[in-house]
């Protein structure tokens, strides 16, 4: 008798989806496509010299190089999460190593997040929209969502607590020039958020993939840092309502695959675990070299990516005020990678979407993606980070062509 695979398979498996994201990238390696698809990071920006030597390095050491190709601990290479805990405790956090587990990205770090917290049928609070590969990582613990609103200045508070009311395992924010809409979290919301965290007794993980990609503006404090504060006085670290999700892909390079989460002790130790039954632990050469490379460049480093996007987020505000018609709108980020979309109802971004392939070689992403209640059908997400200032110019004329004047 064959084997009838799909038979086999766990039911969890069935909220599981191909990201719309993924299966654009294979329409976008066209060459004569504009995309404005991939949230993904410019490759010319890449540390590429400061890491080839720092390979060098590791593997001209007659100690490093046994160390970097063996077996390591799960929790992630020490001088690492030495450098994640300085860069966070910059802000009052006073986290240590044990506070941080290495993940390979931040995605792996969210999917153990959601394997940590969600049983079948539990709630789970998200913006509306939210990020998609967040969706795909909670999917398969089979969550109902909880979505809820935002404006301008991120999350309304009042839908918030009203979601909150209702007992989801945890609430989860990208507050940061989030991905998809660019919008980044007041910091009277961010209070909000944390004030109502503490309140109702609701873990938020906050995503803070794109923190670093700031261009105009003041830094805002970090909410596993607000929690810090808000939760009183004391030693050590603080925050018991906040998990902290970070990334180097954004800024140094995604193949190193390199994330890493901050919690509470106890929180991070079962997230360990999670850890040594995943893969064991994460590359620990890349983990090496990326320790080598950020301790030596790191203010440099993200100097020159925020030049660089600033250029070309400026570029895509102004061919849009240029070339898109009446009844559109369209989100101001100050930083991170997108731009948000709001077409006239009468605008289908999916049906958009295959008209801006086939007639005018424009890709983006529509923003019913994003969407946990697959609301939103008329949006979508830009992205700028690959295209020339130039060429956005060229892409976004082409798409107004297709919207109704």
């Amino acid at each position: 008798m064959s084997v009838v695979w799909a038979e086999r398979l766990a039911g969890r498996l069935a909220g599981m989806k191909a990201s719309e994201i993924r299966e654009l990238l294979k329409v976008i390696e066209r060459p004569e496509i504009i995309s404005f698809a991939g949230g993904i990071p410019d490759p010319a920006l890449f540390p590429h010299a400061e890491l080839a030597a720092a390979y060098q390095r590791v593997m001209a050491s007659n100690s490093l190089r046994s160390v970097a190709l063996q077996y390591s601990v799960s929790e992630g290479w020490l001088p690492l999460r030495e450098f994640i805990c300085e860069q966070q405790n910059r802000g009052g956090l006073g986290a240590t190593p044990d506070n941080v587990v290495v993940t390979s990205g931040s995605q792996q770090g969210l999917e153990f997040l959601g394997k940590l917290f969600i049983g079948p049928g539990d709630l789970v609070a998200v913006t509306r929209p939210t990020y998609l590969g967040a969706l795909q990582a909670f999917a398969p613990y089979e969550p109902r969502y909880l979505s809820v609103p935002v404006d301008e200045e991120g999350v309304l508070p009042d839908a918030l607590e009203a979601a909150f009311r209702q007992g989801p395992k945890f609430f989860y924010l990208v507050p940061d020039f989030q991905n998809p809409n660019g919008i980044t979290t007041s910091l009277a919301r961010r209070r909000a958020v944390i004030g109502l965290a503490q309140r109702y007794g609701v873990p938020v993980i906050e995503d803070a993939a794109y923190t670093e990609l700031r261009y105009d503006g003041e830094h805002l404090p970090s909410l596993i840092a607000l929690d810090a504060d808000l939760s009183g006085p004391g030693e050590g670290f603080r925050p018991s309502h906040v998990i902290y999700a970070g990334t180097f892909s954004k800024t140094v390079a995604p193949a190193l695959r390199v994330g890493w989460l901050t919690g509470p002790a106890e929180v991070i130790h079962k997230l360990v675990l999670m850890k040594q039954a995943g893969d064991l632990h994460s590359s620990t050469i890349n983990q090496i070299v990326l320790t080598d490379v950020v301790r030596d460049i790191w203010p440099e480093l993200t100097a020159r990516l925020r030049a660089s996007y600033r250029l070309r987020r400026d570029a895509m505000l102004a061919a849009l005020e240029r070339w898109f018609p009446p009844g559109t709108r369209w989100t101001h980020p100050a930083g991170g990678l997108f731009v948000w979309l709001e077409l006239p109802e009468s605008v289908d971004g999916t049906r958009l979407l295959e008209r801006a392939i086939s007639e005018v070689n424009v890709a983006f992403v529509p923003g019913a993606a994003f969407h946990a209640d697959r609301s939103g059908a008329n949006t979508c997400r830009l992205s700028f980070s690959m295209v020339g200032p130039d060429v956005i110019d060229e892409g976004i004329r082409r798409l107004s062509t297709l919207l109704p004047r």
